[in-house]
């Protein structure tokens, strides 16, 4: 894993100053990287019949539409307002830095499905939380909300389902 932690770059005062931001793209951009993360974090989900992969605006559908692909999943995209054509429902939240909102198509979650939310980071996991409400809202059963990174020191584990957080590298 240190390897992978290696090749994501600090970037300080980012998005505003004091913040070091974690950027992945680094690691997108390696190839074999990038197949590394999405193969080890995959391999946690095999057998487990994920109906949905949910990706999180925008850098979670770059690591949930890989992960549908292995999985053999469909793709739901949860994005920011005014961003999907159909009739979606809306849920607003705090950022570590603001407030935000999300949309989702109001027919892309039936009751029952097994659902993966993925995301690049989980920072305070405000924006997850909201997602994760959504999600439950609609009748999905959460198997998991997985994440490339996590950001220990933020504690966003504790906004989530208990026992249903999984992160490939944690700083």
């Amino acid at each position: 894993m240190d390897e992978l932690k290696n090749i994501i770059r600090d970037i300080p005062d980012f998005p505003k100053k004091g913040i070091i931001f974690k950027d992945i793209t680094t690691l997108l951009a390696d190839a074999k990287s990038y197949q590394r993360m999405i193969d080890l974090i995959s391999h946690r989900y095999v057998g487990q019949h994920i109906d949905k992969v949910v990706g999180v605006e925008a850098r979670g559908f770059i690591i949930g539409s890989a992960l549908a692909y292995k999985l053999g999943a469909g793709v739901v995209l949860v994005r920011k307002p005014g961003k999907l054509p159909s009739e979606t429902f809306k849920k607003s939240y705090e950022l570590e830095y603001g407030t935000d909102s999300l949309e989702i198509h109001t027919d892309a979650i039936k009751p029952g499905e097994k659902i993966l939310i993925a995301d690049d980071l989980l920072a305070t996991g405000g924006t997850t939380a909201a997602v994760v409400d959504m999600v439950k809202s609609m009748g999905g059963d959460i198997v998991e909300c997985c994440f490339m990174v996590e950001l220990l020191f933020l504690e966003g584990k504790k906004r989530l389902p208990e026992g249903k957080v999984y992160s490939l590298l944690q700083f």
